[in-house]
């Protein structure tokens, strides 16, 4: 089943995700959490046969008396207790409900549909021991819209994501509660609103839909859909501040790009430069005064900062989809000749890492965005515009403060985003008796990244505010087509500032316009 690529098919209508044993892409993963895109298990011979292949190996196991972890022992440091073979037929379902002591707010609806799907590519690998009717269910699930309601806290990353998993495996033969049709109710009844029946587990199923690494992958997949859309903006945001501060368009020339060819660097620098493109000399909007012969670091670096989200993204991106793709159970069996292989492939030190790695480089690209919305609002470093943006009425009198507080609250975030960057995975805790003596921390740091990825959204939802605002007062967008069209749709979503008003309302709306419209789309 390696290689085999998984493709994009039409039944009825709708596009379809094809499990099949092969290579899910991380647009499929976002294309069924986020657009609700259906999943169908393959009926194909080969993938059928497969599964059934290892479901038996696992039954000759059992039966023979060969310890299978889990399944005939007990879990963690309990290993070297035994199970008789009718014990062990039952048992299983009993991990759900001891590990139900989640904590904190439910995960997100997206991440969670993510992390059901990553787990029916890992079992659908064909290397655990499930049958395809397990995999039905959570695509009956999906495809239904029911979505288990999983708290965010307890898990420590090895062995992989057991809390958290546990609410979906409980929901899926009935108990603990669900989201469907915008509201919270027992799973139960939500398998009978859907026709659906409470799915029945076979020997090693329920920890099987434990022991992996599901949760953060399903996370981390969210996060960097969302941190590509971050960067997009963040270029947009980038270039509306260089028209407004009438900065240097050669600080983006291609050839200091070239000496120095980092990839990201070279996208960013060529994005801005095109988004920068005029209809008259550049130099006619520039500054001319001696002491702007230079840019702040701020908007002069911007390929420099931003380059490293974009290069840092390229190898989060392949983790991920590499660790979505992956057997991540344990135990798993050797198709060719049945043996029990018991290891680590549920420890998430990979996402940990990526994760860690995101969040610092979100949160660098958040900094620089705060300082630029620094710059165009303070009178003695944004060249000529009036302190805080501030666009009075003509006949109106008294004091307006325009983008004084948001330049406050930019500060903010960025603050809080920077704070959440140290790396989760350094913190690994001893556990379980110390049979789990080394840990990932690979959920908290997936939890991380998509805190960061909000913050950082805000920041740049108040950087692309501030600059439309600026280039308004500017009033020559028009001389930069692109630019102006960029400013169009801001102004889409909200309206100029005039005159005082409360712009939390605003800034949402600019986060939801960056994080699932097409405004900022940039082709990489």
């Amino acid at each position: 089943m390696k290689g085999k690529v998984c493709l994009m098919k039409k039944i009825g209508n709708k596009a379809a995700v094809i499990i099949d044993g092969g290579n899910v892409s991380l647009d499929d993963i976002i294309a069924v959490a986020r657009d609700g895109v259906s999943v169908q298990i393959s009926k194909a011979g080969r993938f059928v046969k497969r599964m059934e292949q290892t479901q038996k190996m696992l039954m000759d196991a059992m039966q023979n008396g060969v310890p299978v972890y889990g399944v005939t022992t007990g879990y963690g440091k309990s290993c070297g207790k035994r199970m008789p073979l009718n014990a062990a037929m039952k048992n299983g379902v009993n991990i759900f409900r001891f590990h139900g002591c989640g904590t904190g707010e439910p995960i997100g609806i997206e991440e969670t549909r993510a992390a059901m799907l990553c787990r029916i590519i890992c079992l659908a690998r064909g290397y655990s021991g499930v049958s395809v009717g397990l995999l039905q269910q959570m695509a009956d699930f999906l495809n239904a819209g029911i979505t288990p309601v999983v708290p965010c806290e307890g898990s420590v990353g090895a062995s992989g994501d057991l809390t958290p998993m546990s609410y979906i495996g409980a929901s899926l033969m009935g108990e603990r509660e669900v989201f469907y049709q915008e509201e919270v109710i027992p799973a139960a009844k939500a398998l009978k609103k859907a026709g659906l029946k409470p799915y029945h587990y076979l020997p090693k199923e329920p920890l099987s839909m434990v022991n992996g690494t599901t949760t953060m992958t399903g996370i981390a997949a969210l996060a960097v859909d969302r941190a590509w859309r971050i960067l997009n903006a963040a270029i947009y945001a980038t270039a509306l501040s260089v028209h407004a501060m009438k900065g240097n368009a050669h600080h983006y020339h291609p050839v200091i790009s070239e000496a120095k060819p980092f990839p990201g660097q070279i996208f960013v620098a060529a994005q801005i430069a095109h988004l920068l493109h005029t209809r008259v000399s550049p130099h006619q909007l520039e500054d001319n005064a001696l002491e702007t012969l230079q840019d702040p670091y701020s908007l002069r670096c911007a390929p420099q900062v931003l380059g490293v989200l974009y290069d840092g993204l390229v190898w989060i991106a392949k983790w991920v989809e590499i660790e979505a793709n992956s057997s991540n159970d344990n135990p798993i069996f050797d198709p060719a000749d049945g043996s029990v292989l018991m290891g680590g492939n549920f420890y998430g030190g990979h996402i940990a890492f990526a994760m860690d790695g995101l969040k610092a480089a979100l949160a660098s690209a958040a900094d620089m965005c705060d300082r630029q919305v620094m710059l165009l609002v303070n009178p003695n470093l944004n060249r000529g515009l009036p302190g805080d943006l501030v666009r009075k009425p003509a006949k109106e009198k008294g004091l307006h403060h325009g983008f004084k507080a948001m330049s406050i609250s930019s500060s903010a975030l960025t603050a809080e985003a920077l704070k959440a960057t140290m790396p989760a995975a350094s913190f690994s805790r001893s556990t379980e008796s110390h049979n789990q003596d080394k840990v990932s921390m690979g959920t908290i740091a997936a939890r991380d990244a998509e805190r960061v990825c909000q913050l950082t959204e805000r920041v740049i939802s108040i950087h692309l505010l501030a600059a439309a605002q600026a280039c308004d007062i500017r009033d020559n967008i028009g001389v930069r087509p692109l630019l102006a069209k960029a400013l169009e749709k801001i102004r889409f979503v909200s309206a100029p500032v005039l005159e005082d008003r409360p712009l939390d309302k605003d800034i949402e709306s600019m986060c939801a316009a960056i994080r699932y419209s097409d405004f900022f789309r940039i082709k990489q």
